[in-house]
């Protein structure tokens, strides 16, 4: 049986964070914490928040390393872009074709052996400010 063991000040910041943080991530990993607290074991956290057992464990190993510092998703996550270092040949193709999307898809397909959706190009010209 292992349990998080927090102080006051650790209890109070916790409590705050699961009412008004806008991430959900921040709340259930401050809501996980609390009912540790609380005595709940792993198993039941588990099965309260529909995760793996180890990733309950995961999060108190990072509690106890990190405090309050550890709440929140690492920055970096998620899927790159496959357009990243091709902003001056979209550059190019955007002032070329008018902004016409189709256009620019077809060639990154044909010459760089790139296919990306039109969502995703816009997107990237959105983010690149194109």
């Amino acid at each position: 049986m292992r349990y998080i063991k927090l102080k006051t000040e650790d209890i109070e910041l916790l409590e705050l964070l699961v009412k008004t943080s806008t991430n959900n991530t921040i709340r259930k990993h401050s809501q996980c914490l609390l009912l540790s607290h609380q005595r709940r074991t792993i198993t039941d956290l588990s099965m309260i928040f529909d995760i793996d057992r180890k990733t309950v464990e995961r999060w108190f190993n990072s509690w106890e390393l990190d405090g309050a510092n550890s709440l929140p998703i690492a920055s970096g996550r998620g899927v790159k872009t496959r357009l990243k270092g091709f902003e001056e040949v979209i550059k190019q193709q955007v002032e070329l074709h008018n902004r016409n999307i189709k256009n620019i898809l077809t060639f990154l397909k044909e010459e760089h052996n790139i296919i990306v959706c039109k969502r995703t190009l816009r997107n990237f010209l959105k983010d690149a400010r194109l």
